[in-house]
């Protein structure tokens, strides 16, 4: 896009100075301003958040009651005062209901929450809620039980934060603001670069002027669908003013209200754009106001497309300094593209009378924007993916390959763009411009008009010759004359040159002439229809637009996305968290009752060496004196949900009485086990009891 509106008030006939450039450093000043108090209240900026460890950890089990819950991320999240909340087994608050407190210590990001004193046995529900420093809300949930574990009544969220309807509306209104912006941005781009006689054409106007629209209207929604958005998730929230005023303390609200800002700068560009310069004539006049609208479009385009880069992932993660004006320019050169591309679609269709320059000049403002998005990709896919297993191995990954291949068939697309513009140059490239011109000729000789009032006499002079013996008509009416007492006809004065029926009838008149309108339109289309390589183009271009659709679907998609680089670091950051190398066998004791006769038991475990790979267990029932108890079945199994594995089972031998063992129980990889363990006491009594235990 390009912007600015330097020149009201210029007389025509005034030769138009340099303002272009004092409107253009002043607009280059306010998007730095509001560069400048975004980049100045935002601290090191981290990566998509995730949970890498609590204390007490998950599924963990304690002997008393922790003073504190405390969790750990892998980056950078904003906590609210609800953020974290410890719920009982029987769903009430066991903290203390305060905001959390920050632990950070050098590059460890960790919050606590206080929690009651004198807690009961049981199970306790830690929910969490943050938003990552690029601006997307994250959730979890984890249990631990105090004494032993219990039955409790928290059912644990099945929905992510950022989910549900005000979820898929943001995403909507997501989608919008990207495609309001190219057509902006590229639509102005095209008028300016490539077709500045288009500036006075309606279907470019109308282009151009519904994406500015699109845009501001998509950037309202987000700025109140955010609070519920990163909060509560009840779609009646967005109309919260104290959540609204919480939405604009932070960097994304801050992003989006200086994108409202910007877009009203905008508007006096396309006020200008599509007013004074559509209608100047003067060259040296029109070079110079092209020359202010280009520069003082482009800084603020720019610093619309900076309203995402300061907000979401180009923010956040390694080399946030290179990443964000690379991001800028890659926002640039899709609008440029994919924007110009429709506005080459729009023109085609609608506008008989675009040439072959202005094909031939988009077609290498095209190429370069291919360019620049090569160049920039790459470096974005490496910035957040950095490794060839999470390509494959994570959703960024598989999404940005989708991307990748969409691009592929658009350029694929383009080059037959390509050859259907050669052939148009080649074949006579006037073709255009001469069909247009008799187009317009034959709307002239039509005397096409569209105002019934004003028809009546200028469209009866025009067609007087024509339709004037077929409509007049004969006889001595009065309303055609009169007869004096001879017998002889007097006249009634009338225009010259024109029929006495249409002077005095104006509604045929308007009738013929939009007839007349109708059959030069028709002319037009035939006219237009009738050239090979223009019908073609059209065609080529309207299958590039239909694959950009989809490809700025993906890219909306992947904005809202967990990085691979960051996903795979925080599962390795989790892995290390909770999943230590042990140093000695683990020993675990879990309590069990079958509810039948002399079914109450224990079950104690050792498992050594508690790594990878082999392993052998040792299992000793006891009765509730202490003495060994003999069970008829024992049965075990392992389970590693965190990766999708398992149950692996595992069938004890019966050593002695009350003793069990199992060698060459393989566990295939570290992490927070789910060890299940089966005790029948008779034939028809039998339980299932399980704890998590750390193998690595």
């Amino acid at each position: 896009m390009t912007a600015t509106a330097p020149h009201f008030g210029t007389p025509p006939s005034t030769p138009v100075p340099r303002r272009p450039l004092a409107a253009a450093a002043l607009l280059a000043a306010l998007v730095g301003m509001v560069f400048g108090l975004l980049l100045g209240g935002a601290g090191p900026a981290s990566a998509h958040a995730a949970l890498t460890g609590s204390d007490p950890q998950d599924g963990a089990v304690v002997d008393t009651a922790p003073k504190e819950v405390t969790l750990t991320f892998s980056a950078q999240v904003a906590m609210g005062s609800d953020s974290v909340r410890v719920l009982d087994p029987h769903g009430k608050r066991a903290d203390t209901a305060v905001a959390p407190r920050d632990l950070r210590s050098g590059s460890t990001v960790k919050y606590g929450v206080s929690l009651h004193s004198g807690l009961p046995d049981g199970t306790y529900t830690v929910a969490w809620q943050a938003v990552s420093a690029d601006s997307h809300p994250v959730s979890g949930a984890f249990t631990f039980s105090v004494g032993a574990p219990s039955e409790t009544t928290v059912a644990l969220p099945t929905e992510q934060a950022g989910g549900g309807l005000v979820g898929t509306l943001y995403d909507i209104a997501r989608y919008a603001a990207y495609a309001g912006f190219i057509l902006l941005a590229g639509g102005a781009a095209f008028v300016l670069a490539c077709w500045q006689r288009g500036a006075g054409a309606r279907p470019l106007q109308r282009l151009v002027v519904r994406g500015w629209m699109t845009l501001t209207a998509a950037t309202l929604a987000m700025l109140l669908l955010r609070n519920p958005y990163t909060g509560s998730g009840k779609l009646a929230d967005a109309f919260d003013l104290d959540g609204l005023k919480a939405v604009l303390d932070t960097r994304p609200g801050a992003a989006l209200v200086s994108r409202l800002l910007l877009l009203g700068a905008s508007a006096l560009f396309i006020a200008v754009l599509f007013g004074a310069y559509a209608k100047r004539e003067d060259e040296r006049e029109k070079k110079d106001l092209t020359f202010g609208l280009a520069v003082g479009g482009t800084v603020i385009a720019a610093g619309i497309a900076g309203t995402w880069a300061l907000a979401e992932h180009a923010s956040a993660g390694i080399q946030p300094g290179i990443a964000m004006p690379v991001d800028i320019l890659h926002l640039l050169a899709v609008a440029a593209w994919l924007g110009g591309l429709v506005a080459l679609l729009v023109a085609l269709h609608r506008t008989p009378d675009i040439g072959a320059t202005a094909v031939r000049r988009f077609s290498r403002i095209a190429f370069g924007s291919v360019l620049v998005l090569t160049a920039t990709g790459i470096y974005q896919s490496w910035r957040q993916v950095g490794t060839w297993s999470a390509l494959t191995g994570t959703e960024y990954g598989r999404l940005l390959l989708v991307k990748v291949g969409l691009v592929a068939v658009l350029v694929g697309i383009a080059w037959f763009s390509r050859r259907w513009t050669a052939r148009l140059v080649s074949n006579g490239a006037e073709r255009l411009v001469a069909n247009g011109a008799a187009a317009e000729r034959s709307a002239e000789g039509a005397g096409a008009q569209t105002d019934a009032t004003e028809v009546g006499t200028e469209v009866g002079a025009a067609v007087g010759a024509e339709v004037g013996a077929a409509i007049e008509r004969p006889g001595a009416g009065t309303e055609d004359g009169a007869r004096t007492e001879d017998g002889a006809r007097t006249e009634k004065p009338r225009a010259e040159g024109a029929p006495a029926s249409l002077a005095e009838d104006p509604a045929r008149a308007a009738q013929l002439a939009r007839q007349r309108a109708a059959v030069a339109t028709a002319e037009k289309k035939r006219i237009r229809d009738a050239d090979p390589e223009r019908s073609g183009l059209r065609r080529s271009v309207l299958a590039e637009v239909t694959v950009a659709v989809a490809l700025l679907a993906v890219t909306t998609v992947l904005t809202s996305t967990e990085p691979g680089r960051t996903e795979e670091e925080a599962a390795r950051g989790a892995t290390t968290a909770t999943a230590p190398a042990a140093e000695g066998p683990v020993n675990l004791t879990l309590p069990f009752d079958t509810g039948g006769q002399n079914g109450k038991g224990t079950v104690r475990m050792d498992i050594d060496p508690a790594r990878t790979g082999t392993n052998e267990l040792h299992i000793w029932i006891d009765s509730p004196d202490g003495k060994a108890m003999d069970v008829p079945e024992l049965k075990l199994a392992f389970t590693l949900e965190s990766k999708d594995i398992g149950p692996l089972p595992v069938l004890p031998v019966r050593l002695t009485e009350g003793h069990w063992t199992a060698s060459g129980v393989q566990i295939p990889m570290a992490g927070t086990w789910k060890v299940a363990v089966t005790v029948r006491t008779s034939d028809i009594d039998q339980t299932t009891i399980d704890k998590n235990v750390k193998i690595g």
